[in-house]
């Protein structure tokens, strides 16, 4: 059966970046790219999602940008993980450890 890419729930995209930004410091594209790769193509996101959700972390205080040359020396906004962005990506992903073990119970019932 072929993989078919799927939409984000409603709060994990913030998670994801979170993590992605966890790794390092990135842009943009290259956050889009990361999840999708490491999801080995399940999760897309798409720029449309992903911008406003770096807007809406930036306000909140997890991330911070500052303005670079990446690989291909063009100027691109690097968005990086704050303290308290570790912080909240710690207690997203208990939450979702917690949300998704109950989920599998429930699927596993018959």
């Amino acid at each position: 059966m072929a993989k078919s890419k799927s939409d984000l729930l409603q709060g994990t995209l913030d998670m994801l970046v979170l993590k992605t930004l966890a790794l390092e410091p990135m842009h943009g594209w290259g956050i889009s790219q990361r999840i999708q790769q490491i999801s080995e193509g399940v999760l897309s996101v798409n720029q449309g999602s992903l911008y406003p959700a770096l807007y809406r972390l930036e306000e909140q205080g997890w991330i911070t940008s500052e303005w670079s040359s990446s690989e291909n020396n063009r100027q691109a906004k690097y968005y990086k993980l704050t303290r308290a962005g570790r912080k909240q990506l710690d207690e997203e992903a208990e939450n979702w450890a917690r949300l998704s073990t109950a989920i599998n119970q429930i699927l596993k019932t018959s």
